[in-house]
């Protein structure tokens, strides 16, 4: 019988597992003889089930991470990791304008240099009085100088990306800056770049304070990808990159306890979606407290009963102080387009996804974004395009009770995105709403609860933009397939009747016509399972969903002045689709079933 290995053992080659080390690269970190018995610990404990769904930016940057830590590559792994670098820059949204200054490859030399300036941009290999190489030094970049990172800058970047580079050095504003922005329009990328600048020049250190430990890693892909790319110099250290002139780039999660012995300029991303921002702030702001350091802030807008949004609006500042006292703060995208320094001393400013395309940044196409987000007006384009955010004093949701339901998914041990069965013989509900317009429609998978104190949880998600009827009813069909489906709800009352045909003779089928009291049923039974403790999870990242549940508000009907529930998905200024979608199956259990048992009979 085989000797059996140890708990400690099977715990580290789980963790190398998730950190993304391939099945051999985790024998050999290990020694163990042979690689049956991780992939036999891999199935009995359900590895990929605890790995986390991510988009293409996060996978990559994750393989990086793993690779660049590695001593000794073999010419595999380095060939691996220089694809990867290649990949992740052509990824990034500013590198449009390098590709339109210069068609060259990104390891080329910029334009107008010559070769000793190629050469003179990576690390130089010191020798002793024998000729004889010495060791070389690790994350050496004493070769890098202050004029070849101020070429590549202008090179990489847009106009409104280098006023940040210099705001980040006017003493006016230097201290805190706080950006309001469009979706994808390449702050990741750039703050990444300014820090890696910044230690190279200074030796200071960077901390870049994340949602979650793969945004964490984006960042410091990024920076890997930098250096390399760019000056030809290999950085790596886990979980801190230390530079050869001492700084320390640190990236962590929002977890703040963590990070607080740490100090640094600090950079902070996504900070209107962070649940417990108080809480955050006030640890995580202690990490920039000396005067040289540096606070950067950067999101998407969320509600305004975000905490963060009294740091945004000024009333924070305003708030201990007497009326006479208190300072006026404009916060309209007119007056922060260009940026400006508030009372508070902080800088802020807002970059729409217009404000970008004016500053040459062309890789949107702003009609078909329009389009899909329920025009100009909508409240889904102005929320993720033109930095407004969602007035919630009327919705019937609460941000925080939402964002309290928002998980990482590689928490989920039962389910396998990968897997032909993703979550084997469970059962799962569908919720399937179609568009006002005709043109889009949201399809979700609920896992179904199978005792009352159970959460459902949001598997997969779709969303089909002008798909004939048939179409989005075989796009629902093929769920069957992979799932137990025990429930697809339909709303039939408008767009949903083209569809219904092709679903009706299915036995879990359910068509659902709205009315003052099914509306009702449908708001109130979601408002039941967001109370804490949540008995609703989705994934943190999927930001849409929260932003859709904020968009239905409570109203009255004209003249019977009778309580109902809007959402911009009836009209033309957006759309709430997912949230509907997710209430169409959550409408499968009773209300208040956490006192009851389920209607689900599972074997």
């Amino acid at each position: 019988m085989a000797k059996p290995y140890s708990p400690e053992i099977r715990a580290s080659a789980k963790r190398l597992f998730l950190r993304g080390f391939t099945m051999e690269e985790i024998r050999a970190e290990l020694r163990l003889p042979n690689v049956r018995q991780i992939y036999d610990w891999r199935k009995q404990e359900g590895w990929d089930a605890l790995a986390p769904t991510s988009g293409v930016e996060e996978v990559v940057s994750r393989r990086i991470c793993v690779l660049a830590d590695r001593e000794n590559k073999s010419k595999t792994e380095q060939a691996e990791l220089d694809m990867l670098l290649k990949r992740l820059e052509a990824l990034a949204v500013p590198l449009a304008k390098a590709r339109r200054i210069d068609r060259a490859p990104l390891d080329a030399p910029l334009p107008d240099e010559g070769e000793a300036d190629e050469a003179e941009a990576k690390p130089k290999r010191r020798q002793n009085g024998q000729g004889k190489r010495e060791k070389k030094v690790k994350n050496d970049v004493s070769g890098i100088t202050a004029e070849q990172l101020a070429a590549v800058r202008e090179k990489l970047f847009f106009s409104y990306q280098l006023e940040w580079h210099a705001r980040r050095y006017d003493p006016e504003t230097r201290r805190t800056r706080f950006i309001l922005k469009s979706r994808q329009i390449g702050a990741t990328y750039y703050f990444a770049w300014e820090a890696f600048e910044n230690a190279v020049l200074t030796g200071d250190n960077q901390i870049f304070l994340s949602s979650s430990r793969d945004q964490a890693e984006v960042f410091k892909a990024y920076i890997i990808a930098f250096a390399q790319a760019h000056f030809g110099v290999e950085l790596k250290g886990s979980p801190a990159i230390t530079l050869s002139n001492g700084a320390e780039l640190r990236f962590v999660s929002t977890n703040a306890s963590t990070a607080a012995s740490y100090h640094g300029h600090l950079y902070v991303d996504e900070i209107f979606w962070i649940p417990n921002f108080r809480k955050v702030w006030d640890q995580a702001s202690g990490m920039a407290s000396h005067k040289k350091w540096t606070r950067t802030l950067f999101s998407v807008p969320s509600a305004i009963s975000h905490p963060a949004y009294e740091l945004w609006s000024g009333e924070h500042f305003n708030k201990a102080k007497a009326k006479k006292d208190q300072a006026e703060f404009d916060i309209s995208h007119a007056g922060l387009k260009a940026g400006k320094k508030g009372a508070d001393r902080f800088w802020r400013q807002i970059v729409t996804i217009e404000d970008a395309a004016a500053a040459g940044c062309d890789l949107f196409d702003l009609e078909q974004l329009q389009d899909e987000n329920g025009g100009r007006a909508g409240d889904a384009f102005r929320n993720k395009y033109l930095c407004h955010f969602i007035d919630d004093s009327k919705s019937a949701f609460n941000l925080a009770l939402l964002l309290a339901c928002g998980v990482d998914p590689g928490e989920w041990k039962d389910f396998n995105p990968k897997a032909a069965r993703p979550f084997g013989n469970r059962p799962v509900a569908i919720g399937y709403d179609p568009s006002r317009t005709g043109d889009n429609a949201s399809v979700v998978v609920l896992a179904v609860p199978l005792k009352p104190a159970d959460p459902w949880r949001v598997l997969e998600r779709i969303d089909m933009r002008k798909v004939s009827y048939e179409s989005q009813a075989r796009r629902i069909k093929e769920f069957l397939k992979r799932y137990n489906v025990v429930h697809i709800g339909v709303d039939v009352s408008g767009e949903g009747r083209g569809v219904w045909p092709y679903l009706q003779d299915l036995p879990q089928a359910m068509p659902m016509t709205y009315n003052l009291n099914f509306k009702a049923d449908l708001v109130t039974k979601a408002l039941d399972v967001v109370q804490p403790p949540p008995r609703l999870q989705f994934d943190a990242k999927d930001k849409d969903i929260t932003a859709a549940f904020l968009m239905i508000h409570t109203t009255t009907t004209p003249g019977t002045n009778q309580i109902t529930y809007h959402s911009a998905r009836t009209n033309a200024l957006g759309h709430a689709d997912v949230a509907w979608a997710i209430m169409h199956a959550l409408i499968y259990e009773p209300i208040n079933a956490a006192g009851n048992s389920t209607r689900v009979a599972f074997s």
